[in-house]
């Protein structure tokens, strides 16, 4: 399965205290392949280093770098489908360049992926994702 991660996911997801920790879990059991890009990463380090710190966010981004199911995408075009939120796009236009078929959000900007179904890519929340993991 082939998925884009919103930051917020991720952030919930690294914790083992966390009900959400199964995601970071899934990723490590190979369970599913991450397509990430450098400002996905920047923005993945940025918010981990914000509200757990820089060794936090320094070992995170250095494990997914080295996961075999972590794929760095190079996006070529800029889609600005997000008119709401464009610092969102990042993600979207990730989604597009990977042909991955679920972004997991909640975030209700991304709901503008349903208008375009030529995209084939599913808006899924995190407990969508859970049911397609298991």
């Amino acid at each position: 399965m082939k998925i884009v991660l919103d930051t917020n996911v991720l952030l919930v997801a690294i914790s083992p205290r966390s009900p959400y920790h199964w995601i970071w879990k899934a990723l490590l059991a190979k369970k599913y392949d991450l397509y990430v890009t450098s400002d996905i990463l920047d923005e993945y380090a940025e918010i981990i280093e914000r509200q757990m710190g820089h060794l936090a966010a320094a070992a995170t981004l250095d494990l997914l770098m080295e996961l075999p199911n972590v794929h760095f995408v190079q996006k070529y075009y800029h889609w600005q489908l997000i008119e709401a939120d464009p610092d969102d796009n990042k993600f979207l236009d990730c989604a597009i360049a990977a042909s991955v078929e679920y972004l997991v959000s909640h975030d209700a900007h991304f709901k503008v992926i349903n208008e375009y179904d030529y995209l084939n890519i599913k808006l899924i929340a995190v407990e969508g994702l859970k049911l397609m993991l298991n």
